[in-house]
């Protein structure tokens, strides 16, 4: 039986690539099995669906927001009647465990809703003027074509988080999802084309970066970029845009520390930091990467995580004893694997894990034990460097002020959390720690719909 052939979704139409080429894609807890085959779009694929979706925009940006809100409440309540045929798509896509996949349709669902109740009041601002008689107010008005560039880690939510803010505001979108996970993303689409979504307002493009991604940040015909993914490709996609002066929303890599200070509860902080971690195999961009203890407590809390990590059990995402599904495919496996290298050649303690799973049923996937690194310094790599993965680097420090200077010793601000009873040390640590998202007695990890999510620094 022939697999799958994801289509290109553009004005309205399910079509092919211009060059016919299709990329596989396979379930990264058993490569043998091959999902579904994508279209390997290029420059030409990207071109027409900007066109399709410059076509619609004017129409579009005519409906009333309460016209719109109506179309997206449609294709939300779409959503929720295939959530969990699209939680399995996740699981078997990305390896995440079905509960997290559940997790994730979950957030897309609250998000979008709130998404929608925001866009109605898209309310602009009366002004004084200094002049006598004049009326002075600003109105809010779309920007036009916006492109969406989404990750692999949450190929559904953040899609919903992207591109219903746009739609509602009456701009027309390309979605270009990641090659890892198109079939998510395709879920996401279809939704909207059931609601009654006119053609071309919102299409889809799968393909590489390089190609489709880059097209979409240099077209000039595009307006706004939005783009979830690593530095180095959201710095390239931000050059590129500004040759068009199109405005850009970037959110990028983390090195994400819970700081835990000898007074905090270290149940607690245990439990936040293995949760933070390991939850969808290290892979969120607020993941826990490093945890700095006070010396005190340093024994005492490693101790509670080793605990915690051995408790994990890792395998296929859709076995409902699995708690850590694999990473997402092969160049992530290499990827994470060489960083565990440089840990144990930097002269880091491997406390657990370390290792790819090749046993029995795990033979086949991308499976990494959950690792713990001790002792390590600020200046090792598994210190500095976004790992995306399982891995869990371990920092002594001697009191709350070398905390937050290895805190903030990174490239990276995108999340922190502290640990503490202390008042005063948690309030001096929200106004000090170098992140746009931070929390006090709480995992990393930790978002809300209605809270803003971003970063500062290469984050």
């Amino acid at each position: 039986m022939a697999e799958a052939v994801l289509k290109n979704h553009i004005g309205g139409r399910q079509v092919e690539s211009s060059s016919g080429e299709t990329a596989e894609v396979r379930n990264p807890a058993d490569l043998r099995e091959l999902l579904w085959r994508v279209q390997s779009s290029g420059r030409e694929d990207a071109r027409r669906a900007i066109a399709a979706a410059a076509g619609a925009f004017p129409a579009w940006a005519a409906v009333p927001a309460a016209g719109r809100a109506e179309i997206l409440q449609r294709a939300l309540a779409a959503i929720v009647r295939r959530r969990e045929e699209i939680a399995a798509i996740l699981s078997r896509e990305n390896g995440k465990t079905l509960g997290e996949a559940r997790g994730e349709l979950s957030s897309a669902i609250k998000e979008m809703g709130w998404q929608i109740a925001e866009g109605l009041r898209l309310c602009g601002q009366t002004v004084p003027s200094e002049k006598e008689g004049v009326f002075a107010y600003t109105v809010r008005r779309p920007l036009g074509v916006a492109a969406i560039i989404s990750p692999w880690n949450f190929p559904f939510n953040v899609p919903c988080r992207k591109c219903v803010p746009a739609l509602m505001a009456g701009n027309a979108v390309v979605f270009k999802p990641a090659s890892a996970t198109p079939r998510a993303g395709v879920c996401f689409v279809e939704a909207f084309e059931e609601a009654g979504l006119p053609p071309g307002v919102l299409n889809l493009v799968t393909g590489p970066g390089k190609t489709v991604g880059d097209e979409l940040a240099a077209n000039p015909a595009v307006r706004a970029v939005s783009f979830t993914g690593s530095t180095p490709v959201g710095a390239a996609i931000h050059a590129k845009a500004a040759a068009t002066l199109a405005r850009t929303q970037l959110e990028m890599g983390g090195k994400n520390p819970v700081v835990v200070l000898a007074d905090a509860d270290l149940d607690a902080a245990a439990d936040a930091t293995v949760a933070a971690a390991y939850a969808c195999a290290g892979q969120w961009c607020t993941s826990t990467s490093r945890a700095l203890v006070e010396a005190p407590v340093v024994e005492s809390f490693q101790k509670r995580v080793l605990e915690r990590v051995a408790a994990i059990r890792v395998g296929d995402g859709r076995d409902p004893g699995t708690t850590m599904g694999p990473v997402c495919g092969p160049d992530q496996l290499r990827m994470v694997l060489a960083h565990i290298e440089a840990g144990l050649k930097e002269g880091a303690t491997l406390l657990a894990g370390g290792r790819q799973l090749r046993e029995g049923a795990l033979a086949h996937g991308c499976f990494i034990e959950p690792t713990v690194f001790g002792d390590v310094r600020p200046d090792m790599s598994i210190a500095r460097e976004e790992i995306f993965g399982p891995v869990l680097a371990i920092m002594r420090v001697e009191d709350f002020e070398e905390a937050v200077a290895v805190a903030n010793d990174v490239a990276y601000g995108l999340a922190s959390s502290i640990y503490t009873s202390s008042l005063a040390r948690a309030m001096s640590f929200v106004e000090r720690t170098e992140v746009g998202l931070t929390h006090v007695n709480m995992p990393t990890a930790h978002k809300e719909a209605g809270l803003p999510f971003g970063g500062i620094k290469a984050s």
